[in-house]
Formats: structure tokens, sequence, C-alpha cells
């Protein structure tokens, strides 16, 4: 139903950057491959690469007699060399690209959001492991220290950036870091939370930190020029309403048409799939959506797709 929902929205490619345990993402990438289901492209992360007890490591919150000791089997890793086999177990597993979780995160129980979650000995050993397997590797990451220590060890992007500064910036721009801003993450979890009930206490105190600065960061990145590289988060806010963050782009300064580069040509060569995807080209794979006005006098007719075609086949019209 996500998949089907998610192309119908006009994304006939997308790149998974995570599973809860269970590498579901694969399968479901395996059934739309064979065509036993309608749904985007999927290049799959599977499991979250995470430390133990930091954000990605999904017992946190759980009693103590539920927990049996999760390990890198699960996703978990402390030091370089469960760092590389984490990466190894993924490669062998089917994993099209890699997702670590540098800092803490706003939606996991608990309480820091920012504080570093791996130390440069394992983010060299997860990175370079990765790039060895010719895979692209992102980082999730609120906290300027993380973020510093990922960027520095080589990481291909970086996701949400909350606390990202100048100086940063400067480093990213120098070596062709990528930044996915996640805008529409953080707007929703900033609405969700001013109802007392919507989250734990302990996310919901995040949540109202980190929201409100997605936007002026990203309109500080653009600004200084680091590579912009379009992404959602999409489920943590509902499937299919993926293109409000072309909305959110603009209005934090981007031209319409570099927000539009930024989902289809720029996630392309990252993939590195640009001989295939993300222009429409002689060669290149049928993949054409289109809407009624123009989206670069409106970016928010990218909201209204009308017609979806992929790998020439039509899914909507």
């Amino acid at each position: 139903m996500y998949a089907d929902r998610t192309l119908k929205a006009g994304f006939t490619t997308v790149r998974d950057c995570g599973d809860i345990l269970y590498n579901v993402a694969f399968s479901l990438r395996n059934a739309v491959n064979a065509g036993k289901i309608p749904g985007p492209r999927i290049y799959a992360a599977g499991r979250i690469i995470a430390s133990t007890g930091g954000h990605g490591d999904f017992t946190n919150g759980w009693g103590p007699h539920l927990i049996a000791g999760p390990g890198v089997d699960d996703n978990l890793v402390d030091g370089p060399a469960e760092a590389m086999r984490a990466v190894r177990q993924h490669y062998k597993e089917g994993a099209d690209v890699i997702k670590i979780t540098v800092t803490g995160g706003v939606l996991s129980i608990a309480k820091s959001g920012q504080a570093p979650q791996f130390n440069d000995e394992e983010l060299r050993a997860i990175i370079n492991t990765a790039h060895d397997y010719g895979l692209a590797i992102t980082a999730y990451n609120h906290g300027i220290e993380g973020m510093r220590r990922a960027v520095n060890a080589g990481i291909d992007s970086i996701e949400h950036g909350t606390f990202m500064d100048h100086d940063l910036m400067q480093v990213m721009k120098s070596k062709g870091t990528h930044y996915v801003p996640t805008l529409s993450a953080g707007r929703w979890v900033y609405e969700q939370a001013q109802k007392p009930e919507s989250y734990p206490e302990i996310v919901r105190a995040k949540a109202l930190t980190i929201g409100p600065q997605l936007q002026k960061t990203f309109a500080d990145a653009y600004k200084a020029g680091v590579r912009i590289m379009f992404g959602t988060d999409a489920g943590v806010f509902p499937h299919g309403l993926n293109a409000r963050e072309f909305q959110y782009m603009v209005e934090g300064g981007m031209s319409a048409m570099e927000a539009i580069k930024s989902a289809t040509m720029v996630p392309a060569k990252y993939l590195k799939i640009d001989d295939r995807l993300g222009s429409i080209e002689k060669g290149k794979f049928a993949d054409i959506i289109a809407v009624r006005g123009d989206p670069l006098a409106d970016i928010t007719k990218l909201q209204q797709v009308s017609f979806v075609m992929k790998d020439g086949v039509v899914y909507k019209q």
C-alpha cells in the first residue's frame, strides 16, 4: 500500500534509509522488481547500523527481561571490528546503501538527541568498508560533533544535520558531502509535539527543540553552497506526502528548478545510476511524471501529480 502510494505521488525511485529490525525493505524491493506489486524502485539500506543504546537501538525502553543482548547480527556495533563486520553482513544480505546513526535521535526513547555515538576509529571502519564494497553511506545526525566526525571520516551524505554550523558547511562543500535536510520530518514532528499526548515526554522535548531548527539550517547550508539532495524521512509522517518537501525547500530559498534537480539528477549521480535515471534522455528508463500547470511557477503543483510512468508503464493518469 505505502509503495503504491509513493509511486502514485510521483516518486519512481526511492532510497530507503533503514528498517526497524528484519530487512523488510529488501523483500519489498525484490517484490517490486519482480513485478509482484506496484511501487518505486527501492535502494535499500536494510537495518540501520547503530551503537549500543544509541539511536537505532530498538531495544531502548524495553524491560530488561525482554532484552537478550542484541549485537552485530541485530544491527548494533561497538568497536571497529564489529563495525566492519556489520557492513559486510549488510552487503551479504543485499544492501544497496548503508545507513548509520552517528548522534542521538528525536524519536528514540533516549534522552540525548545530539551526543555523538561513534568514535573516529569506528566511523573510519564503517565508511571505508562500505566504500570498499562500492556502497554509498549516509549518516543520521543532529548534533555537531558526531556530524563533524562523520564528514571528516568521508561520509557520503548527512541526513537532517540539524545543528550544522558554518565551519562544517564549508568542509562539506569542499568535500562534496551531500546534505539531505528532511524538512518534512522536522515540521511534522514539531507540529505533532504541540499535542502532549503525541509522543512520550522524553521524545516530545526533543521534537519541540529540533523541529524548528531544520528550516534555518537548510537555508544557511543552501546559501553556503553545500550540495543539497532531496529526502523526506517518509514514515515519520504519512507516505505519499513526500512532495511537500519541494515546497519547504523553495520556502528556504532554493529555486524550483534546483529543488527538482535535487530529487532527480543529484540522487541519480549519488547512487551511480545516472546512466539510467535522473533525466529524460534517449537510452534511459522511461520515468515520467506530469502535473497540470507549471511547477517552476508554483512548486506546490508537484503535490498534485496527475500522470506517472515508470519504465514505460503507466501507473496513474
